[in-house]
């Protein structure tokens, strides 16, 4: 992720994009297959909602998977390879692809799988396109609240077709921020010390349970801010494109001994945010 790109023509979308060594890319196009693989995965599992089948776990007994997740990323996968069969994937749930065109698709097909199970609405979709920069294209649907968040590089931010912008600027005694704690219990400790430290300095903190959909609300302006350690790529590739193209700076911030930790927040804000994680880090 990098720091917030040139937001000159952030009124227009761009409408191709060139990475070395490949042909130019039509950025319109992936945007528009991006928001129909979203939409129609969040219909598959608006269909399976309330009737969790195939329950399993991942990396600890709290990290779950269901034949919902599944079935969402099997549904974007199979539309993404018919459209674009020389792309790359990444998926949560194993899709792995290497690609010739010079695009990556990375997806999450479920991201707030705890929040889906106990029957929580948020949760969503999240679906990014990416060259060697990073994200070009990212989408991240809310198929409980029929939100759909939009991002392309360089052409702003927008749901359902508003434009977004972050809150800027806010002081850190005023600062709403979103958090999220990974599944290992020691790592959960760590990060409650580090939010624990920053409590007095802000406003107050939210837990909402999906990294997507955080990032969304910093770029919605219902969130001002977004840290947290241990999430992966697909849990921010397109919401962080998302908040970024609506003003969000974005570091890479890691406290605990997490693999992974980014913090992100208006232009104002950040600096003094950081500093405050820092030292409640320390």
């Amino acid at each position: 992720m990098t720091d917030t790109p040139d937001r000159a023509t952030a009124a227009e979308p761009a409408s191709t994009a060139t990475s070395a060594g490949t042909d130019p890319v039509d950025l319109a196009a992936l945007l528009e297959l991006a928001v129909t693989a979203a939409r129609a995965a969040g219909q598959e599992l608006l269909q399976r909602y309330g009737h969790v089948e195939g329950l399993a776990t991942k990396s600890t007994a709290t990290d779950p998977v269901s034949d919902a997740d599944r079935a969402s990323e099997a549904l974007l996968v199979r539309m993404l390879t018919q459209q674009r069969p020389a792309d790359g994937l990444l998926g949560e749930e194993g899709a792995s692809r290497p690609s010739t065109s010079g695009i990556t698709w990375v997806v999450d097909p479920l991201d707030g799988t705890v929040n889906y199970l106990y029957q929580l609405d948020n949760w969503a979709v999240s679906v990014a396109a990416q060259d060697e920069a990073g994200s070009v294209v990212g989408v991240v649907h809310d198929p409980r609240r029929d939100l759909t968040y939009t991002a392309v590089r360089g052409g702003g931010a927008r749901c359902n077709g508003r434009p977004l912008a972050v809150n800027d600027p806010v002081p850190l005694d005023r600062a709403l921020l979103g958090t999220g704690f990974g599944y290992s219990a020691e790592r959960r400790r760590r990060q409650a010390t580090v939010i624990g430290g920053v409590l007095p300095r802000i406003r107050d903190i939210r837990r909402i349970g999906s990294a997507a959909l955080d990032l969304c609300a910093v770029a919605a302006g219902t969130l001002d801010a977004f840290y947290e350690e241990g999430i992966q790529l697909w849990d921010v590739a397109a919401g962080g494109l998302v908040a970024t193209e609506a003003g969000a700076v974005v570091s890479h911030l890691r406290l605990t001994d997490a693999p992974t930790g980014y913090l992100f927040a208006g232009p104002a804000l950040h600096p003094d945010l950081e500093a405050a994680l820092r030292a409640a880090g320390s």
